[in-house]
């Protein structure tokens, strides 16, 4: 290999590195790079995951304190915006989502919001339970129940969403 393929390489491995790789390389936080590279999937399902739970709590309260709707109705308004939110997010930076063509993205789609919708009763059951008989701060309990569904998120997204398939989704 010349010096001129070298290079090549290099400035073709700095091209498909996204802007959290980037932001690894500025000075100040390369001493992290290491933790980053072996986590970067954990790492970043924190981040968007985070994300997402400020997104729905958010739009939860708007819904359910601001315009009075009931709890349920808020909670699958503030769900529908996160998944989307999500789906997008964890396509892009944490998992690399690597289905093609429409017949494959629309199949981890499917697994995506099938996996969300298992998680979404778990966390209306939570909500039922604590805020419609208990009569607990819904906010609190809306925090407390996001915090279980990232949990199960994860564990769907890595294990039955985002795995290796060919290009048709199978």
């Amino acid at each position: 290999m010349t010096d001129d393929d070298a290079m090549k390489r290099m400035d073709e491995s700095r091209e498909n590195r996204d802007i959290f790789d980037r932001l690894m390389g500025l000075p100040l936080l390369r001493v992290f790079e290491p933790f980053y590279r072996r986590h970067k999937a954990v790492l970043l399902y924190l981040f968007f995951g985070g994300l997402t739970f400020f997104l729905s709590v958010a739009v939860f309260a708007l819904f359910e304190s601001w315009l009075l709707m009931n709890e349920h109705g808020a909670n699958v308004l503030s769900w529908i915006i996160a998944v989307l939110f999500a789906y997008l997010t964890n396509r892009t930076w944490v998992f690399a989502g690597r289905a093609s063509g429409v017949r494959g993205i629309f199949a981890e789609l499917a697994r995506f919001f099938s996996g969300r919708i298992a998680t979404l009763a778990l966390e209306e059951a939570i909500l039922f339970v604590f805020i419609t008989r208990l009569r607990w701060n819904s906010i609190a309990v809306k925090v407390v129940a996001q915090v279980c569904v990232i949990i199960a998120n994860y564990v769907v997204s890595r294990f039955f969403v985002f795995t290796r398939r060919d290009k048709d989704g199978h």
